[in-house]
């Protein structure tokens, strides 16, 4: 008897069985889709400007679309907002106590002008950056010949300082000690006297750059006596201390000024070539070099 068998379907020899199309992607959001501005109420605007807040108005409509985008918790796009806030705040603050020391703005550590050749030790002035000297009540001689950035170096650690809320004044030695004349004219030496003993970090420019009287003198050595180990100062000159003791109309006072003063201080010594020169206006300025490109279209 035989058997009957079902042919098996027919195949193509050496063809794989077709398989699906793939399904279409999705097109892409636009980007104006990806953050969209959010409007914030009058409302809001009210009672944040009631709370002083008025200021996170300019980045609060960026912040809220952010939060919506990046589906941030509650509690994370507030702590968002007030970092913003506490960011603006300090950088303002630093600003204020800035100009009220008479800091020169743009002598901030982040201009300084790494390629110049001025030489000093790194080492020490790393160690003067990192402020300890302030906790420790020590000072700092600056001292160089004309124009190697003494004055630069000596508002750059003030800046620091203010940033790091310490109190701070700088004054050039002329201008102090005719202001402190001025004061005894007036009765009220003995308050600015006293100003300058409060204050944590009191920076005197351009000492014995003239000869000192015996007012000055006075004045010098009662400021140093009376901030010895309680405060700090910074001093930068054109002379060498014991150039600064010829200076001065009292030997004596002057002696020991100086010798309390260097007891306690670190000495960084800056030489090399101008470093004012390379403050100076170029051509080639960024201003300049865009003229230069439009004339030549």
């Amino acid at each position: 008897m035989t058997t009957t068998r079902p042919s098996p379907t027919p195949r193509s020899a050496g063809r794989p069985a077709p398989r699906p199309a793939p399904a279409p992607a999705p097109a892409p959001a636009p980007a104006s889709a990806a953050v969209q501005r959010v409007e914030v109420s009058g409302q809001l605007k009210d009672l944040m400007r009631r709370l002083k807040l008025g200021r996170l108005l300019d980045t609060l409509p960026e912040r809220l679309a952010l939060a919506r985008t990046g589906h941030l918790p509650h509690h994370e796009f507030l702590e968002m907002l007030f970092a913003d806030e506490v960011t603006r705040r300090d950088q303002q603050a630093a600003l204020l106590r800035a100009r009220a020391a008479h800091l020169d703005p743009t002598m901030v550590l982040e201009a300084w002008d790494d390629t110049t050749t001025v030489a000093f030790d790194r080492q020490l002035w790393a160690e003067l950056c990192s402020l300890r000297f302030l906790s420790e009540a020590n000072n700092v001689l600056v001292l160089g010949p004309v124009g190697v950035g003494k004055t630069f170096l000596a508002n750059a650690l003030g800046h620091a300082a203010v940033r790091r809320r310490y109190s701070v004044h700088i004054e050039r030695a002329d201008k102090l000690f005719k202001r402190l004349r001025a004061a005894r004219l007036d009765h009220t030496h003995e308050e600015e006297m006293r100003k300058l003993h409060r204050v944590e970090l009191l920076i005197i420019d351009d000492l014995a750059l003239h000869p000192l009287g015996l007012e000055q003198t006075n004045d010098f050595y009662e400021l140093i006596v009376e901030r010895h180990r309680q405060a700090s100062t910074i001093i930068t000159s054109n002379r060498e201390p014991p150039e600064m003791l010829t200076m001065m109309a009292d030997p004596l006072l002057a002696q020991s000024a100086i010798d309390r003063l260097q007891s306690a201080a670190f000495e960084l010594v800056v030489e090399g070539e101008s470093y004012r020169q390379r403050q100076r206006p170029r051509i080639g300025t960024p201003a300049a070099a865009e003229t230069d490109r439009e004339a030549e279209r």
